[in-house]
């Protein structure tokens, strides 16, 4: 096989990371792994699927942004439940490598076609996961994301914990991601730390609390005003 472009920038090194138990990664860097240790693919349908009411208002180009693009799980995820063609632009500071991406993949054996997939096309710009057509963005989200050009109908807001990642949380990133909300598009996210909710709120969001995933009370979930 061909060596897969890394798209990671020259001197941006890998994340350093540490494997625990179920192939779970964690960040070192952040001191947070990068999917629930209580079953990352059922917190993602949990949080960011019915989060955004997906797949029910998935149709023809109808599409998905994500900050902290992490493992692609979330993108996985939307793979398998979209029947239709989707856009899906992840936003991300650390790409993994495909090593690193392989190892924390097999936790995943249902996603194993469509995580070969998206393994197969990284780093060569746009990715054909199944029905979803995945670009990711890398850099700094606070400088890329105000020069990015599209709307998102649904956000998948999952950087590391506000605790530990909090530039990642801030009003003014919030305010960026409003600006690049299509009318009536919506967010969802597993914190419902009160800061996070009052800068969303700010930025034009109705915020609403829900039922987190597993051991987490709530969740936050809204949908941009006007």
């Amino acid at each position: 096989m061909d060596a897969i472009a890394d798209p990671r920038p020259d001197d941006e090194p890998a994340p350093d990371l540490e494997w625990h138990d179920g192939g779970v990664p964690v960040s070192t860097r952040f001191e947070d792994p990068y999917f629930s240790l209580a079953g990352g693919l059922d917190e993602t349908r949990h949080v960011f699927l019915q989060g955004n009411e997906l797949p029910d208002r998935l149709r023809p180009g109808f599409h998905v942004a994500e900050l902290g693009f992490g493992t692609g799980l979330n993108a996985l995820a939307l793979a398998q439940v979209a029947r239709v063609p989707v856009r899906m632009t992840s936003f991300e500071a650390f790409p993994m490598t495909v090593e690193q991406l392989a190892r924390a993949h097999a936790a995943f054996p249902e996603l194993d076609a469509l995580a070969t997939e998206l393994r197969a096309g990284w780093g060569g710009g746009t990715i054909r996961v199944g029905q979803v057509e995945l670009s990711v963005v890398t850099g700094d989200v606070r400088e890329v994301l105000p020069e990015w050009e599209g709307l998102a109908e649904a956000w998948f807001l999952d950087g590391f914990s506000p605790a530990k990642n909090p530039e990642m949380w801030d009003a003014a990133l919030m305010g960026q991601v409003a600006a690049h909300t299509a009318p009536g598009g919506s967010f969802a996210t597993y914190t419902a730390a009160g800061h996070v909710r009052r800068a969303l709120q700010a930025a034009g969001f109705e915020v609403t609390r829900a039922q987190g995933f597993a051991s987490k009370r709530h969740m936050s979930r809204g949908v941009l005003r006007g």
